[in-house]
């Protein structure tokens, strides 16, 4: 286990997202560019005014979901790939590991990704930079809707990187951190396994409903973090512009929620970095380590439920067939639903028709 510095502050970063959908290729990457150089001056100063204001020290940021492009629309893999999808070592990731070094934090955030294993394909990937630039985390999404995910080719993507790889978790001076995207913070069992491999803080990017009403993803970042006993640093985004939406249907809430499940420090709307607040991995520990009917990690009996988890409900290995991969479409991962509803119903979850 690495040494731990002193408690820190981390920050949700709060930042407007600028779509790419309706650039084109070239305009599109200098677009992204120009969004990095933005986040760049934006957590130089947070970092600057929060230590001058509370005396702490930023030594975390968490930026949004969709911070450097915004989501596809009605583009096909090929497009989005060509248009906005980063390389693991393209000017992209250069540029965010600058701010890391130049900062002195560790950041993370989320965005569209290549595999040159997997070239007909994205992966929407939440990473950790620590404060020397490197890149010390990947998690590539794991539950989505629309995009595709390591589940939809498993046992070829376990081939390549293992199952380490499905849930990784770094230890570093700030603690062991880890990722969770967007609305994957509404599955339990996410946080849970990212918990039991050691996750002290999880780092949240995502890009949801702004509501004066509790949403719920703000039930589940306090749920996860009681849960599993972890910090949960929740950064959503301020609005996405250029888009034919309402740009500010996703702003707010972006959080720091400790492990007893209190939120510390949420911010309102529009860009903000009031979404900070300290981080105590000593006094977590201490906690962890106690006999107690609050300790939810010591309390876990865990062979209870593996006949449970061992059915298929969403199939695995979706994107293959006869052993090819096909680059997917929205129609794919609306009848690959269709065939998880009706596992479902074999299983008597829901009830057959008649």
């Amino acid at each position: 286990m690495t040494s731990l510095e002193s408690p820190y502050s981390a920050v949700a970063l709060q930042v407007h997202c600028r779509a790419v959908n309706q650039c084109d290729d070239e305009a599109a990457r200098q677009r992204m560019l120009e969004s990095i150089a933005r986040c760049q001056g934006q957590i130089l100063s947070s970092k600057s005014f929060i230590k001058t204001f509370s005396g702490d020290d930023v030594r975390l940021v968490v930026l949004p979901e969709y911070f450097l492009t915004s989501f596809p629309v009605k583009e096909s893999a090929a497009e989005w790939i060509s248009k906005c999808c980063v390389e693991p070592d393209g000017a992209e990731y250069e540029a965010l590991s600058k701010i890391a070094e130049k900062a002195g934090i560790y950041l993370s955030g989320n965005l569209y990704e290549t595999d040159s294993n997997f070239p007909e394909l994205y992966f929407q990937t939440s990473f950790i930079i620590d404060d020397k630039g490197d890149v010390i985390l990947r998690y590539r999404r794991l539950i989505s809707m629309f995009a595709p995910t390591p589940h939809d080719l498993l046992s070829n993507y376990l081939d390549v990187y293992g199952e380490d790889a499905l849930f990784p978790v770094a230890d570093t001076p700030l603690g062991r951190l880890a990722c969770i995207a967007s609305e994957e913070i509404l599955y339990p069992e996410i946080a849970r396994a990212l918990a039991l491999k050691g996750a002290e803080v999880i780092c949240h990017s995502s890009s949801e409903v702004g509501s004066p009403l509790m949403t719920p993803k703000n039930v589940a970042k306090q749920a996860r973090a009681y849960e599993n006993m972890v910090y949960i640093v929740s950064s959503n985004s301020a609005g996405i512009g250029d888009i034919p939406f309402p740009a500010e249907s996703t702003d707010g809430h972006s959080q720091v929620v400790d492990y007893k499940g209190r939120v510390l420090a949420e911010a309102g709307s529009g860009e903000s970095m009031c979404g900070n607040a300290e981080i105590d991995i000593s006094a977590q520990r201490r906690v962890r380590a106690k006999p107690a009917m609050t300790n939810m990690l010591a309390r876990q009996r865990l062979d209870l439920f593996s006949s449970t988890y061992s059915k298929t409900i969403y199939p695995r290995n979706s994107l293959f067939d006869k052993e090819a991969l096909n680059a997917p479409n929205r129609d794919h991962f609306l009848s690959t639903q269709r065939v998880a509803i009706q596992h479902l119903k074999e299983l008597g979850v829901l009830p057959k028709e008649d």
